[in-house]
């Protein structure tokens, strides 16, 4: 199989996300202008984002409301 630079480009943004590197981070490695062309192009290879991110914010509630 020959790897394409857009290929290369492609699985360093993939392992990047599953990594948890910040997409700022992202989009100045890729050279983008802003981080919407990389939520855009990219976004894809995050399905379960808002899935953990309302895992964290209901975490942190179940925390505040037992210390209660």
């Amino acid at each position: 199989m020959k790897a394409r630079l857009h290929d290369l480009r492609h699985l360093q943004a993939s392992l990047l996300l599953d990594a948890g590197e910040a997409v700022t981070t992202m989009t100045a490695r890729l050279g983008h202008r802003d981080t919407s062309t990389t939520l855009r192009v990219y976004g894809h290879l995050m399905p379960g984002a808002d899935t953990r991110a309302a895992e964290i914010v209901g975490s942190a509630f179940r925390r505040t409301t037992s210390d209660d």
